[in-house]
Formats: C-alpha cells, sequence, structure tokens
C-alpha cells in the first residue's frame, strides 16, 4: 500500500495510508501514543528483569525501538512482531525517530537491522535484545511459545474488524504467561467485551493526548 509520512502534533512522524484513509500512529503525537499506551501502560507493569513480548502488527518499528531503549530497566528482552504487510527500510528511514528520540549511532543501527534482519529468524541485535519478526497473518497464526505482553497495535477495528473479535483475543489468551498484559490504544465497549469473554480481566485506563482512554486487559489464573 502506497504511504505517505506526516508530522504529528508532539512533532514525530508516522505514515498515512490513502488507501485505507488511515495513519499507522496517532496524529496527535506518534511517539507520545506508543510510549504512553505500549511502555508505561505496557512494558512498565511487567514485573519480570526478562520479557517476552508479541506485538501484533510491527509496522514501522516503532514500539520494538521504544522497547530496545528501555532495557536499562530489564536483563533482556525476546521480541516477536507479527507483520503481513512489511515496510520496506526505504521507507522507514525518511521517518524522523532518529532525531526525535535523539539516538546514538548504535541506537540507529539496531533500529536498522531490526528491519533489514530476515523474516521467521531469531535474530540477537544485541545481548540483551532478541527479534524475531513474523510474516503471518494472526488468525492462521499457531503460536510455538508463551509471552508476558502482548502490544496489540493492529489497525482500527473500522478499517480490521476481523482482528478484534473474540476468537483472537481467546488466541492470545491461551498464548500468555500467567499475570501476562495486553495493551491497546483502543477502548471500544465491543473490543473490551471480546477481551472479557475470552478470559481477561480488563480495565479503561486514561489514554494519550488525543485520546480518553485505552484498555488493559491481565491474564490471571489464580
Amino acid at each position: 500500500m502506497r504511504s505517505e509520512i506526516k508530522i504529528t502534533d508532539d512533532g514525530s512522524s508516522t505514515l498515512y495510508v490513502p488507501e485505507i484513509n488511515e495513519h499507522y500512529h496517532s496524529t496527535y503525537g506518534a511517539v507520545q501514543e506508543s510510549m504512553h499506551v505500549f511502555i508505561k501502560m505496557g512494558l512498565r507493569e511487567i514485573k519480570k528483569d526478562k520479557i517476552r513480548i508479541f506485538e501484533l502488527g510491527f509496522g514501522t518499528g516503532l514500539n520494538a525501538l521504544l522497547s530496545f531503549l528501555m532495557l536499562k530497566d530489564l536483563k533482556s528482552i525476546e521480541y516477536y512482531g507479527l507483520e503481513l504487510f512489511p515496510l520496506d527500510w526505504q521507507v522507514i528511514e525518511k521517518l524522523n525517530f532518529d532525531k526525535y528520540l535523539d539516538l546514538t549511532k548504535n541506537q540507529k543501527n539496531i533500529f536498522k537491522k531490526m528491519h533489514d534482519s530476515s523474516w521467521e529468524k531469531k535474530v540477537q541485535l544485541s545481548p540483551d535484545f532478541m527479534v524475531k519478526k513474523i510474516k503471518a497473518d494472526i488468525t492462521d497464526y499457531d503460536f510455538q511459545s508463551s509471552f508476558d505482553l502482548f502490544y496489540f497495535d493492529a489497525f482500527a477495528p473500522k478499517i480490521q474488524p476481523e482482528l478484534w473479535k473474540e476468537k483472537i483475543f481467546r488466541k492470545l489468551y491461551h498464548a500468555m504467561n500467567n499475570n501476562g498484559i495486553l495493551v491497546t490504544y483502543c477502548a471500544k465497549g465491543e473490543v473490551r467485551r471480546n477481551l472479557q469473554n475470552a478470559g481477561f480481566i480488563t480495565e479503561r485506563l486514561p489514554g494519550p493526548p488525543g485520546k480518553r482512554e485505552i484498555l488493559r486487559a491481565v491474564k490471571r489464573n489464580d
């Protein structure tokens, strides 16, 4: 799909897809949305030193990059990113994440390697950060591992309604470790009910600028 670069309200860039009239990130602030939803409300809430993350909607790689930058607070991260329509590095490198986040040369290289690395293979980007990119459709994907944290960052329900169904959330529930967390920017009532019907305990949380609420779902077996 053809995409255009747009600058969001916090000064960071995102991609706009005219074909579906949708942005990859919030127009109110791409980086601040990802930091709030996935890092603050997700990653920082996992009480483990070694974390296994699965992202549905790898997209621009922003969530993976931000997770890598949080390693100073952790021992290691295994990061799995599922994406059916991968973006080329030639598109990603035009985004301003490196300047906005003031990345070091090493951090820039890591981000490039995230996108250049082979799909379907585990790639050790640093001693404490492994990434595996998966080109697949979640509707027929079979999990081979269990996870501590799910970043649910698919396009909105109006664009990809099939990804927000109870059946999908039930699949994620069964692939999640006890006390694991799922976070998403979408707080629609139907999505919340589908998460609950799949077995999750849900809570509405304050959203980033431009969004009143987001959802966090937790798996509890005790």
